[in-house]
């Protein structure tokens, strides 16, 4: 179930907890949780409901401007029903814990080996270990451009690397990945240590800003929250690519941490 930034950042601010859709059938279960940008998010119900019967209080809760918005929203594949999907925030996504934990010997070896079965049954034969190298050289760059650098499509390529992502060795952001410590880790033991930028201190910017807004904070050298907060919002906005809608996005996370604008 995709979910536009907007809804995921009020399902986790709490002002949302309703998502309505169009499916042929319904795409998620009660009890399904989704890891998203901004942590997890449980189904709490899902039910079929009639496009007729949808209220303004239906409309809030579900983050829309209003009812009318609501229902120019589904007005698309208007032949399927409309499914009305309850939702609550589930706190952080738990593979950041794993991310953030290395490795003893033992441990490595058996992530090794589950590798080893993700090599055995592709279909392109042996790929983890090319993927994690490819991602620990160009930390930041963005997938077609790695994939394209491996002569496969990005599509094939991006599924592949959440199955890493999975098992805690690399992390999404803003553009592009990074392996995480627990991946350093592995791919030392197998290929000797590297020597590597020194990881940047400070909480990464969110995704739910979007790519134009992180190509522009990155060429002023602001890649963390901490550094936005340096900024007052009318310098920021004075930027090419960073908008209204990123500039609130970057106020509630940096609020999250205690920080602000500057004035």
């Amino acid at each position: 179930m995709m979910m536009r930034p907007a809804e995921l950042e009020g399902v986790r601010a709490g002002t949302v907890d309703l998502a309505f859709r169009r499916w042929d059938r319904p795409r998620v279960k009660v009890g399904t949780r989704l890891r998203t940008a901004v942590g997890v998010v449980e189904v709490t119900s899902v039910e079929e409901v009639a496009l007729s019967r949808l209220r303004a209080e239906d409309a809030r809760r579900a983050g829309a401007a209003s009812l009318t918005a609501l229902k120019d929203a589904l007005a698309a594949r208007a032949d399927r029903p409309v499914f009305r999907v309850g939702l609550r925030y589930g706190g952080t996504d738990p593979r950041e814990t794993l991310r953030a934990t290395v490795p003893d010997t033992t441990e490595i070896r058996t992530i090794l080996a589950g590798l080893d079965r993700l090599d055995a049954a592709s279909a392109i034969g042996p790929w983890t270990r090319t993927t994690l190298r490819i991602i620990d050289r160009n930390p930041e760059v963005r997938a077609p451009d790695l994939a394209a650098e491996l002569g496969r499509e990005t599509p094939d390529f991006k599924k592949d690397v959440r199955k890493l992502k999975e098992r805690g060795l690399t992390e999404s952001l803003a553009i592009g990945y990074r392996l995480s410590l627990r991946g350093e880790a592995v791919l030392d033991h197998e290929d000797g240590p590297r020597e590597r930028a020194p990881r940047r201190t400070g909480t990464p910017l969110p995704r739910t800003i979007g790519a134009p807004a992180t190509r522009a904070l990155r060429a002023v050298d602001v890649h963390t929250l901490e550094a936005v907060s340096g900024w007052t919002r009318a310098d920021l906005a004075a930027l090419h690519g960073v908008g209204p809608i990123a500039l609130d996005r970057l106020e509630a996370a940096m609020g999250e941490l205690g920080l602000g604008y500057a004035t």
